[in-house]
């Protein structure tokens, strides 16, 4: 069988992973990738490597906030991994959808929370089901835009606002980087203009933005955006 430790979260080989990363992307496969990461910690959801294992604070904060008034809400989770986003969404009164491309990482979630409210389903950011058009108040991303290589990050943008409701929110979590640095970086973090296409490009309104360094040693730099449609 073939070693793939080096991707566990206790065994994390940084050099390793970008090189299979580059090697799907050079075959012309920019998402099988994900399901190898889920499908090589053989069930035990704790050594996924880039799974905090808890919810965003800043998702949970604002939250807190209860913005959304209206019944039934519902939240849409995007590339939901091990499932602490939707988890805490769902708490907090959303019917949620949260879907990874990975069949591997929708079965560690229902094996996860057994008895969740949470509707988990394997599903493709870029050809989801038309009945999701422009139907959820809530859209949660975190960390999806910068693993897709280039030709596919504005139009992850795009797929992503066309899932919001009109007066919808969505919440973009993500690596930063200053312009024009770290180009050939795996992940490659966004740049303020790169998440500013949430307004320059599809037109929503920037409700907030932060720029803020994680809790990790050595720190490493982030932005929290909040837009609405």
């Amino acid at each position: 069988m073939e070693n793939k430790k080096f991707l566990h979260k206790d065994s994390f080989d940084y050099e390793k992973y970008v090189a299979m990363v580059k090697q799907h992307h050079k075959n012309g496969d920019a998402f099988s990738w994900f399901d190898y990461i889920y499908d090589c910690v053989e069930g035990d959801y704790t050594k996924v490597f880039w799974a905090d294992l808890e919810p965003n604070p800043y998702l949970v904060d604002w939250l807190k906030q209860e913005l959304i008034k209206k019944h039934n809400k519902t939240a849409c989770v995007i590339g939901c991994g091990v499932g602490d986003d939707a988890e805490v969404l769902s708490e907090y009164g959303y019917k949620v959808t949260a879907f990874d491309i990975s069949k591997s990482a929708i079965n560690l979630c229902k094996k996860r929370y057994p008895n969740t409210k949470v509707n988990y389903l394997v599903a493709d950011l870029f050809d989801y089901p038309k009945e999701w058009f422009e139907s959820f108040d809530v859209v949660y991303e975190c960390n999806t835009i910068q693993v897709l290589p280039n030709q596919y990050r504005k139009k992850a943008k795009t797929a992503m606002n066309n899932l919001l409701t009109k007066d919808g929110y969505i919440l973009v979590s993500c690596r930063s980087r200053e312009e024009n640095t770290m180009e050939d970086v795996i992940p490659l973090p966004l740049s303020k203009s790169e998440i500013n296409e949430f307004v320059t490009i599809e037109k929503l309104k920037e409700i907030s933005f932060e720029a803020y360094d994680d809790t990790q040693e050595p720190p490493v730099p982030h932005f929290w955006g909040v837009y609405q449609k």
